[in-house]
């Protein structure tokens, strides 16, 4: 099968190699899927550059890509959830990532049903962002009717958080830019502010969460918005002890990163709420129940630009270039 490998961390060279590898076998728990099209993310990234060795050090060559979609065509003796031909997805097990391939096996817990409604490039683009915004919803013990701040809401992280929070019986405030006021209207949120024209530090107060989106400056800004006792996930700041310990990483790692992310504990403390960093895991429970609440309410995830598979150094330069108003996807098989 065809497959794109990270073959060493460059911190100056993202690009993968195209190579021919045997197709995988599969254990009595795994099923083994046709890929259709595969997300890329700036995750993709961070990894070819060594930025995720203290949380998943990856031994080198390793087939690169996060989450995917695809088609089942092969099943383990003790797989119970699914047959071949089901149409899947899935954020890939930290441990066993590879979706920029023809072919991938992976545990069928990691699995979720597909959406009839959403076509395969579509799909593609949910599952490690849609998890991500359940995961950090899951850490907050977010309750039904407080407000949550999602930072730079208009972006593909936002298209997602706006309604999954929305229907989790959230009030939903983000920003930013005004063309998009619309779009992200129509998901679900209750408030408005254009970055441009209006400074969202000095229009919000006691806010019970915040995801940030942003990082840098932007972290410790959002944290003076929420009210005592309230949390801040954020996707983009510091890896601290706390996250350490959740991931279960081995004592020295929570040492190590309990240093690094002294910063933003103390920060937090300062403003009177809990900080914490998310690294996203694959979970088919909770991505099944993703599915569910997208076809309720019939979401479609923005698509910026679509790649085929030759082209995959393309789509992960779109990726570190930034700007993107949506979803970059590669397709492996248009069937």
């Amino acid at each position: 099968m065809k497959a794109a490998l990270v073959e060493q961390y460059n911190k100056k060279n993202i690009s993968v190699r195209l190579v021919n590898l045997d197709k995988p076998t599969i254990g009595r728990k795994e099923v083994l899927i046709k890929i259709l099209a595969a997300g890329v993310n700036p995750l993709d990234n961070m990894i070819s550059r060594g930025e995720v060795k203290m949380i998943v050090p990856y031994k080198l060559p390793v087939v690169a890509g996060n989450e995917f979609v695809g088609i089942v065509e092969q099943v383990g003796t003790e797989v119970s959830k699914y047959n071949v031909n089901d149409r899947v997805f899935a954020r890939l097990p930290l441990e066993k990532i590879g979706a920029f391939a023809e072919f991938v096996s992976v545990d069928e817990d990691a699995l979720a049903k597909v959406p009839d409604y959403l076509s395969d490039i579509e799909a593609a683009a949910v599952p490690l962002t849609a998890l991500t915004i359940m995961q950090a919803l899951d850490i907050m013990k977010a309750e039904i009717g407080k407000t949550i701040f999602i930072s730079g809401g208009t972006g593909s992280v936002g298209a997602m958080a706006i309604p999954i929070a929305k229907a989790k019986g959230l009030n939903v405030i983000t920003n930013g830019s005004v063309e998009n006021k619309e779009r992200v209207l129509e998901l679900g949120v209750s408030r408005f502010i254009d970055y441009k024209t209006e400074d969202y530090t000095e229009v919000l107060s006691d806010v019970d969460y915040v995801l940030d989106t942003l990082g840098g400056n932007e972290t410790e800004k959002q944290m003076t918005i929420i009210k005592k006792g309230g949390k801040l996930v954020s996707l983009r700041a510091m890896p601290n002890g706390a996250f350490a310990k959740r991931m279960k990483l081995p004592k020295w790692k929570q040492i190590v990163l309990g240093i690094a992310g002294r910063k933003f504990d103390k920060l937090a403390e300062k403003y009177g709420i809990t900080y914490d960093f998310i690294f996203v895991e694959s979970n088919g429970k909770q991505l099944q129940e993703v599915a569910d609440i997208f076809e309720n309410l019939k979401i479609k995830p923005s698509i910026d630009t679509v790649y085929s598979f030759e082209e995959v150094n393309w789509a992960l330069g779109k990726i570190a270039n930034g700007h993107s108003k949506g979803k970059t996807v590669i397709v492996i098989d248009s069937k």
